[in-house]
């Protein structure tokens, strides 16, 4: 079992930063008249995709080294100019001193999610067949049915608009990731989606349709894209959920341990 320390936080902190940076990228090169910026700010990076993106927030900030109250001007005029809150996502390893600066400009909590990882082998490249749930990468012209099959199985959580589906078709299209749906019977069950950078394997956007839910899509299409990041050399798996969710029970079944838990500190503007 790998241990937890910051080169291995700093490890998983920047390929998800690096992952909703690409999918920005590639989401302002499919639809051009999205408002798109990405801006690296002491070390980490902010993105913005959209005020109610779920990509418009700053990962990494404080995992490569102390943080100026300059630095926070920069972050904090990047969304402001844009008409944005502040999102920071701060892994608990930073230097407290970040959390101190930050109390002083009033930020507040927003959400806490755990951060999961596992070791991955080459065991894993084979996992065990579902014969009852097929599990294949979306093709290119199946952009909009990935997006669209992930978004509903979370819309009793997130409605489903189209500048939030429009984002999302950006990791369809991000050559380090790559988009899987599942299939019961022959009809589209969910959809979830892998991004490998650094070694890291990075597991997100899973949902299952409602209609499909407790028949194995979740663990069909976990078992899919680990394996795919194993074929492309990732040592260490990533998922990140909310506390004592279905997804964490569901991932605890493959392995995964919490390695951290990660808070979400926003500071919006009157």
């Amino acid at each position: 079992m790998k241990f937890m320390d910051f080169e291995l936080a700093r490890r998983v902190e920047m390929a998800e930063a690096s992952a909703g940076r690409a999918c920005a990228e590639c989401a302002r090169e499919s639809h051009p008249e999205l408002s798109v910026a990405i801006e690296e700010i002491a070390g980490g990076f902010a993105v913005f995709a959209g005020v109610d993106s779920p990509v418009t927030q700053m990962i990494g900030l404080g995992m490569n080294g102390l943080v100026e109250e300059a630095d926070l001007d920069r972050v904090e005029e990047f969304y402001r100019s844009r008409g944005a809150a502040v999102a920071l996502e701060i892994c608990p390893l930073v230097d407290i001193c970040l959390y101190q600066l930050l109390a002083k400009r009033g930020y507040r909590l927003a959400e806490v999610s755990n951060v999961h990882v596992r070791e991955l082998s080459d065991g894993d490249l084979n996992p065990a067949a579902n014969e009852h749930v097929i599990v294949r990468p979306a093709l290119a012209k199946e952009a909009k049915l990935w997006t669209l099959t992930v978004a509903q199985g979370f819309s009793e959580h997130y409605p489903v608009t189209q500048p939030i589906l429009d984002v999302m078709e950006g990791f369809v299209h991000d050559g380090g990731a790559c988009c899987f749906l599942a299939f019961i019977d022959g009809e589209v069950a969910g959809g979830g989606a892998v991004a490998a950078r650094a070694g890291v394997c990075g597991l997100f956007g899973a949902s299952t349709l409602i209609g499909f839910r407790k028949r194995g899509v979740q663990s069909a299409l976990l078992a899919a894209r680990i394996a795919w990041g194993r074929e492309r050399g990732c040592d260490i798996g990533v998922s990140i959920t909310q506390p004592a969710s279905i997804s964490q029970r569901n991932i605890e079944r493959f392995g995964f341990r919490v390695a951290y838990t990660r808070t979400k500190l926003v500071r919006e503007w009157a």
